[in-house]
This record gives C-alpha cells, sequence and structure tokens, in this order.
C-alpha cells in the first residue's frame, strides 16, 4: 500500500499501442482477426488505493494486453464513465486516447451539488471495428465524514512504576462514518498534550495506533517513567480522517515508596506510657484518604498484630517497663508500599520504658579529711542514674523551713554537694538528696545508707579565729590623765592584739601600723595563711575600699602598715579553708584629723590703720572638696579667756581661704591676740575636725 494525500493521484497502465492508428477499416478484418478482436478485454480496472478515499480526487489505471499483429490491423479506441449504485451517469463517456499514461478525474454530482459520501462505479472499455468490448468495472468508494471524539481513560489518576497502565478508548459517540472506523491513532508526551497525527484532518495507516477497527479500543502502555504524561487519542475513519479534536488525560506515575517516621519514639527513657505515632509522607500520589483500597498506615507493637489505619497516620501506645519495639508500613495513593514485605525495610524504634523510681542514699558526710563533702548514691537496675540530674539541699534540723538547695554535681550515679558550712550559724542541720533516674522517676530521703538520718553539727570544720589591734608585735601605749594645769601619763607596754584599744586618732598625713594572730580553736597557731586587711573609708573619700593581702608567720602573726589617708575603719578577715571556719576579727576604728593651716600678714596690727589678713588651707589627700569650699571657723583668744569664733570663712575648690581684718578698738592697743582656724565636723568630709597651730598678732 502506498500513502494516500490529498488529491489522490492513481496511475493508468501503458497503453500507449492502443492509441496509434497503424490499422486498417473493420471491413478488411478477417473472421481470424474479428475473433481475436472479440476475445479482447479490458482487464483489472481500479483506482490507486483500493478502499475509501476522503478526497474527491480520483485516478484509474487498467490492463489491456493487445496483441501486435491485432494492433497492425485495427484501431482501438479506449473510454471510461463513472456512475452511482442507482445508474445515473456521474461522469459521462469520456476517452482515455490522451497519451498520457495517468487518467485523473473527479465525481461531479448533477446541480452542483457535494458529492455525498457513498460507493461508485467506474467502468472502462474499448471500441472497435463498430462494436465495444465487455465494460470492466471497479469501485469508487468516497468518504469524506470524520469521526467524532474518541475518549481515553486508563483507570486510576496514580499507577505504580512496576505497573503496566492499560488505556482504553470509549468508541466514538453517533452515527459512525460510511467507511467506518478504521481504529485510533495515540500520542503519550510528558510535557503537555500533543496530537497523534502529523496532518490537521487525518491520519496515515502508520500512524493509526490500533487499525483494529472500533473494537481495536485497548492499548497497553509499558512501564512509564515515574512523573506525568499525557496520552492523547483520536478515532481514525475508513478513509484515513481523523476525529476533530484529540482528547487527553493525565496518567500520573509514582515509583516512590512513602516516607515514613516515628514521632515519639527517640530512644530516650519514659516513666509512663508512650503514644507513638507512625506518619507516612509521599510527594507525589500522597496519603489522602480513600476508602479501604487507598492509602494506609500500621504500626506494630513488639511484632504484634497491626493496627491499620486509612490515610497517613497511625498510633499505639506502649506501657510496660522494658524495651519495646515498635515497626510501621505504608502504602500510598498510587500502592508503592515500605515496610510490608516488598524488600524496603519497616522503619522501626525502640521504646524504653521505666516507672519504678530508683533507690538513694547518703553515702558520704562528716568526713573529717573532707568535712563540707556531702555524697550521695544513686541506683536503679533499669533505665540507670540519670547522669545530669540530682540534687542535695540542707535546712536546720527540725525547723521544719523548705529545704535550701546546694550546688551539686551529677555524675555516675553520684551526687556530690560542698557545702558553704562558714555561711551558716552553728547548730545542726539535716541534709535531703533527691536522685533520678533515666527516666526521670524521683527518689529523695534524708537518710544514709544505715538508715540513720543525715545530720551535721555546724561548725564541721577546726574553728579559726582571729586577734586584731594597732601596732606592731607590741603596742605602747601611754594611758594620761589630767592633773590640775597639766596632764601626767604612764607609759603601759600591751602584746596581746586583743586588749590593744578599738579606736586611734591620728594627725593628718601619718600611717599607722596594725597586727594580728591567726589562732586555731585551741589557740595553736596557724600560720602559713594570707589574711586581707580591709579598709573601708569615711564617706567623701575618693576611694571607698582598699582591700591589703598579708600572710602569717610561724607564730600565726601578721603586721601592716595603714597608709596616710582619709578616716576608715579597720578589719582582718580570714576566707576559711577545706579544713578550717572563716573568721572576721573585731573593727577598728581610725580617726585622722582635718590639716589646716593658718597665717597671718603681720603680727602687729596698727589700730585703725590696715587690716591684718588672715590666709590658710585645707588639706584634702584622699578627699574631695566642693566647688563651693568648705567652711572654716576663725577664733581668737586673749589671755585666761576661752577661744571664740569671730568669722566662718569658705575654702575655694583647692581648700584655699583668706580674711581680712581690721583692729579699730583702742582697747585693743598693746594686747597680745591668739587667732586660730577651726574645721568643724561636715557631712560628707573623711576627717576629723582639727585647729591649726595659732598665730599671735598684737594691737599698736
Amino acid at each position: 500500500m502506498k500513502r494516500a494525500t490529498r488529491g489522490v493521484c492513481l496511475l493508468l497502465g501503458s497503453v500507449a499501442a492502443l492509441l496509434t492508428a497503424g490499422a486498417s477499416g473493420a471491413a478488411a478484418l478477417d473472421d481470424a482477426t474479428r475473433e481475436q478482436l472479440r476475445n479482447l478485454r479490458v482487464e483489472d480496472v481500479q483506482t490507486e488505493l483500493a478502499g475509501w478515499h476522503p478526497d474527491n480526487d480520483f485516478s484509474l489505471f487498467w490492463k489491456l494486453d493487445v496483441p501486435e499483429t491485432l494492433a497492425r490491423q485495427v484501431r482501438i479506441d479506449l473510454y471510461y464513465r463513472v456512475l452511482d449504485l442507482a445508474g445515473v451517469e456521474l461522469v459521462p463517456r469520456t476517452p482515455a486516447t490522451t497519451p498520457s499514461s495517468v487518467r485523473h478525474f473527479s465525481i461531479d454530482p448533477p446541480g452542483d451539488l457535494p458529492l455525498q459520501p457513498g460507493r461508485y462505479v467506474a467502468e472502462v472499455w474499448f471500441e472497435a471495428d463498430g462494436s465495444e468490448g465487455r465494460r470492466a468495472q471497479s469501485a469508487v468508494e468516497f468518504d469524506d465524514r470524520r469521526p467524532a471524539t474518541a475518549i481515553p481513560f486508563a483507570g486510576p489518576e496514580w499507577v505504580r512504576g512496576d505497573a503496566e497502565p492499560v488505556l482504553r478508548i470509549a468508541h466514538p459517540a453517533g452515527p459512525q462514518p460510511l467507511s467506518g472506523i478504521r481504529g485510533y491513532a495515540v500520542s503519550i508526551r510528558r510535557d503537555a498534550p500533543g496530537p497523534p497525527c502529523a496532518e490537521p484532518d487525518r491520519c496515515s495507516e502508520a500512524e493509526t495506533d490500533l487499525d483494529g477497527g472500533a473494537g481495536d479500543d485497548t492499548l497497553a502502555l509499558g512501564p512509564l517513567a515515574e512523573g506525568s504524561h499525557f496520552v492523547s487519542v483520536v478515532a481514525v475513519s475508513g478513509a484515513g480522517l481523523r476525529s476533530p479534536t484529540a482528547e487527553s488525560l493525565e496518567i500520573k506515575v509514582d515509583a516512590t515508596p512513602p516516607e515514613l517516621t516515628l514521632g515519639g519514639a527517640d530512644g530516650s527513657w519514659s516513666n509512663q506510657p508512650v503514644r507513638v505515632v507512625a506518619r507516612a509522607t509521599d510527594a507525589l500520589s500522597g496519603m489522602a484518604v480513600a476508602g479501604a483500597g487507598g492509602p494506609r498506615t500500621t504500626i506494630a507493637v513488639d511484632g504484634g498484630t497491626p493496627t491499620v489505619v486509612q490515610g497517613d497516620e497511625a498510633a499505639a501506645i506502649v506501657a510496660g517497663d522494658g524495651v519495646h519495639t515498635v515497626t510501621a508500613s505504608a502504602r500510598d495513593a498510587a500502592g508503592n508500599v515500605r515496610g510490608e514485605g516488598d524488600g524496603s525495610a519497616a522503619p522501626s524504634a525502640p521504646v524504653r520504658i521505666d516507672e519504678a523510681p530508683p533507690t538513694v542514699s547518703f553515702a558520704r558526710a562528716g568526713d573529717p579529711a573532707a568535712p563540707e563533702l556531702i555524697e550521695a548514691s544513686v541506683n536503679d537496675g533499669l533505665s540507670g542514674p540519670a547522669p545530669s540530674r540530682g540534687a542535695i539541699a540542707v535546712r536546720p534540723a527540725g525547723s521544719g523551713q523548705a529545704f535550701e538547695p546546694l550546688r551539686t554535681t551529677v555524675s555516675a550515679g553520684r551526687l556530690s554537694a560542698q557545702w558553704d558550712s562558714d555561711s551558716y550559724p552553728r547548730g545542726e542541720y539535716e541534709f535531703r538528696a533527691t536522685g533520678y533516674d533515666a527516666a526521670g522517676n524521683p527518689t529523695s530521703t534524708t537518710l544514709r545508707a544505715s538508715g540513720a538520718r543525715m545530720l551535721l553539727t555546724n561548725p564541721v570544720k577546726a574553728e579559726a579565729a582571729l586577734r586584731f589591734g594597732f601596732g606592731g608585735r607590741q603596742l605602747v601605749w601611754h594611758r594620761c590623765v589630767r592633773a590640775g594645769e597639766g596632764r601626767r601619763c604612764r607609759r603601759e607596754v600591751i602584746k596581746s592584739f586583743e586588749r590593744r584599744p578599738a579606736t586611734r586618732v591620728i594627725p593628718y598625713g601619718r600611717g599607722l601600723q596594725v597586727g594580728g594572730r591567726l589562732v586555731a580553736a585551741s589557740g595553736a597557731p596557724l600560720p602559713g595563711f594570707t589574711v586581707d586587711l580591709v579598709e573601708t573609708f569615711a564617706a567623701g573619700a575618693t576611694t571607698q575600699t582598699r582591700t591589703t593581702q598579708v600572710t602569717t608567720d610561724a607564730a600565726g602573726v601578721f603586721l601592716a602598715h595603714l597608709a596616710p589617708g582619709p578616716s576608715r575603719r579597720v578589719e582582718a578577715r580570714f576566707g576559711g579553708g577545706r579544713l578550717l571556719t572563716r573568721s572576721t576579727s573585731r573593727q577598728l576604728r581610725l580617726g585622722v584629723q582635718t590639716a589646716v593651716r593658718l597665717r597671718a600678714s603681720t603680727a602687729r596690727a596698727a589700730i585703725g590703720g590696715a587690716a591684718v589678713v588672715f590666709s590658710g588651707s585645707v588639706e584634702r589627700l584622699g578627699a574631695a572638696i566642693p566647688s563651693y569650699g568648705r567652711p572654716v571657723q576663725l577664733q581668737f583668744r586673749l589671755p585666761g579667756m576661752p577661744w571664740t569664733e569671730f568669722r566662718t570663712v569658705q575654702t575655694d575648690a583647692e581648700g584655699r581661704f583668706h580674711y581680712p581684718y581690721s583692729f579699730s578698738d583702742d582697747d585693743s592697743r598693746g594686747v597680745r591676740f591668739l587667732f586660730r582656724a577651726y574645721a568643724p565636723p561636715q557631712p560628707g568630709w573623711p576627717y576629723e575636725p582639727a585647729v591649726s597651730r595659732p598665730v599671735t598678732v598684737t594691737g599698736s
């Protein structure tokens, strides 16, 4: 078969010998020649493609073998015509004597009406010697009607990757073309639907995938790659015309099993039943509920009967002490399965449950080698002790107060706490240990392993004491009492630090030695330990505190020199040790007098003359004078009289002051006056009140 095209061209058999005029008239024929002519037949008249044609454009070819002797004697003419089945002549008698070997014709019904689909008859014959030969006939079949749409379907929306989708085609609706249905043309594309045939209105026999007629409506598509495939279908008539519209469907292929996770089964220990959830996800066909044959998820505990749930999630409650195994499986909408004996491993996870609490007891406390170390043991036979959870707490024994937690270290089934006993008053204390197992079960106890209560009497360490006072290894002290107009003093040497006075007042700009001794409760010296001397300066000092570290000698004695500066309080502090308690000495008070100086511009003052200028300053080592200054009282005294204030002046920020004073009273002539400056107490000034040395001015 050759390929049919629009305007079918059908080959005409060669009849050149018949069209030559090489014979004489009929009257010259002898009987033998006439007999030979009567036996001449036109044979094998047919159109090129036997069968139905979609176009009104035909060609005929035929075969007429004329012996050479007859061709030289008789002129033979060929004719053809086309009739409908009722005998109506549509193509009249037409000679076929052209030199061409091809005869084309179209069928033109009367009245310029379109040619209707149907079967027609083409006749070919020859005429010679006044007679015509037997007419040879061939059927001419014409059908330009296109079949209706063919609808494809292929079962579920999604198919597995290892499945072979089968395409089924619903037959075109309505009356079929006269030529019938040759079959169906099918195309499969990945990106978008596409027509099955190259021509917009017809399909060749090669393009007709199913050519067994309308009933040949099933096509196995073979394994398809994962993803979407678009199948387009047209029906093809017996004349080769296709449906006006190609109907398409999308076939989705999912070759990947669903993913599965087990929530709630992280492998850690639990102290109660655990709810485990199997969740399935599928990026292609999905896990949406679609009935008994649709997606499902299963979960099973310890190999038992699984729980089957339609959709993407199934849950189970795991209970009972021990280690359990949970498994799961899933099937997606395409039928891909995971974990159901299909070769893919069933996801599994352990669930560990321990509902029994651990045992806890105090193991070490009150050890003379480590008196503040408190330890407890934690034991558990199933999940084991928690690696990082637990606490030791303390409270006064019998107090009913809430336990106060201590900083606790947890490791290898042991709780350890270092009790800062120095921070607690004397007395008896009880302790509580709380331990956990790995599942989170707690146990609290106040008992030792022997069953006795865990009690300690504070202090648990050896007591240390500080003796502290002014002076060096010994203090030379002068005790003075007034005796008439003077004082009487007695020299006294004091060696004991605790017997030395707790208060000293010294002039401005001087330092002072202090000392002390660190001893045990028994009085034994504690050599080689560090003691902090803490100076807390009075309000208004530029430095608030100062700490100096000293080390005790073989006798437990420490000495230090306090640098000059403002008034302060001083104490010694011992930070304690692993075996010794902390200790703080008594507090010493060191008062430092203000340094105030006074000068007079002259020692003799003329009555009614120039003023005497008194000037001076207030020193400020370690202190600051405000911008508005600080007050200074100017005082005078006559022989045998008390000191009397006659003026209060204000210094500048540098502590300087001056004041001019005029002598105008004649009674002052020849009188010798004493003048001094007095720095009174003032809030925020870190020095003691003090007076300057007096100056003398005589009136003249």
